[in-house]
């Protein structure tokens, strides 16, 4: 008599605390509770604070020892859960009517990148990035979009040939007040006659909004504003400096009052200025990303983070729901999500 032997499947069955970050085993078992991590990935990512010392904060303030090193892989690990949600956010800006664009410089292993800012009525997107130029805009929001763009005037920007502009006026009225301290007085009327102008113009903006014109009333005084630059350019200027404004505005003219022929739309972009701050100070601090994957989690990170604040929602019960979720999942941060 034979005995016939069947190997039976063998299924691997772990458990999972409550509490759990992760699933390692062995000697990464042990480890740093969700509220400790997420405290660390706002003190990294949202105020600037370098990985090294923000373990120093979990020590003094909780006695809790952690390596800068575990607080990076730990924000790597977060940074890989919440990449859905970033993907969603950036569906979310290309489809935004709105948006504002603004650049500044980053270091990613010492290496000189770009760090990207894109800014909707809802949604902040950051991305880090190897150039300043049009391929990366065009990577956030698409080669076609075609909403209102508001910038500082950079040169790229208006390659985005179906959108709608709105130079930045901040931006040239400093020009304009930078030129009148150093010029002549004679050099000097030109800069202040374009300073007057756009002033004049955020002066009608704010009269339409306490309804103290009609519509009909703003169109005709923004026509009146944009034949005042015209008589202007149509001008030769001798000074250099003046020659060089009239060149930039010949340049800008058709996008100076955009926020004036649709009501609604910022006149500045100082909402993606703003948002580039926290990551300026971030700079100053520890430099910028090590890694191209630390890039990767930090673009990915700040952009959660910053959204959170701009939505007025919670973060830090957010960020402890995406580290104890075993797999990646979508935060309800996405427009039109639900």
């Amino acid at each position: 008599m034979s005995r016939r032997v069947t190997a039976a499947t063998v299924v691997h069955v772990q458990g999972r605390h409550a509490l759990q970050t992760y699933d390692a085993l062995g000697a990464a078992h042990v480890q740093v509770g969700p509220q400790a991590l997420t405290l660390a990935a706002h003190l990294t990512k949202q105020m600037g604070i370098s990985h090294e010392r923000a373990a120093q904060v979990l020590e003094w303030g909780y006695g809790l020892r952690v390596s800068r090193s575990a607080l990076c892989r730990a924000m790597t690990r977060l940074g890989k859960k919440a990449e859905p949600t970033y993907q969603e956010l950036q569906i979310a800006v290309r489809h935004s009517l709105v948006n504002q664009l603004d650049e500044t410089g980053w270091r990613v292993a010492a290496h000189l990148e770009w760090l990207w800012v894109c800014v909707s009525a809802e949604v902040t997107l950051y991305a880090i990035l190897p150039g300043r130029g049009f391929a990366q805009a065009a990577s956030m929001l698409g080669e076609d979009y075609a909403g209102f763009l508001g910038h500082d005037g950079w040169q790229p920007y208006y390659r985005f040939e179906q959108a709608f502009h709105q130079t930045c006026l901040s931006h040239l009225i400093r020009r304009c007040k930078d030129m009148i301290e150093t010029a002549s007085a004679t050099a000097a009327r030109f800069p202040q006659a374009v300073m007057r102008a756009l002033y004049e113009g955020l002066a009608l903006r704010d009269r339409y909004i306490r309804q103290e014109i009609s519509t009909h009333g703003l169109a005709v005084a923004t026509g009146r504003l944009e034949a005042t630059i015209q008589r202007w350019l149509a001008k030769t200027f001798r000074d250099s400096a003046n020659r060089r404004l009239a060149k930039h505005l010949r340049h800008e003219q058709p996008w100076l009052f955009t926020f004036l022929h649709c009501p609604g739309i910022e006149a500045t972009n100082n909402a993606a200025e703003r948002a580039l701050r926290p990551a300026l100070v971030a700079r100053k601090t520890w430099g910028g990303n090590r890694t191209e994957n630390g890039a990767k989690t930090q673009q990915i990170l700040i952009s959660i983070l910053t959204t959170c604040r701009q939505q007025g929602k919670e973060s830090f019960d957010r960020i402890i729901e995406l580290f104890l979720s075993p797999i990646p999942i979508v935060m309800d941060l996405v427009p039109n999500s639900s």
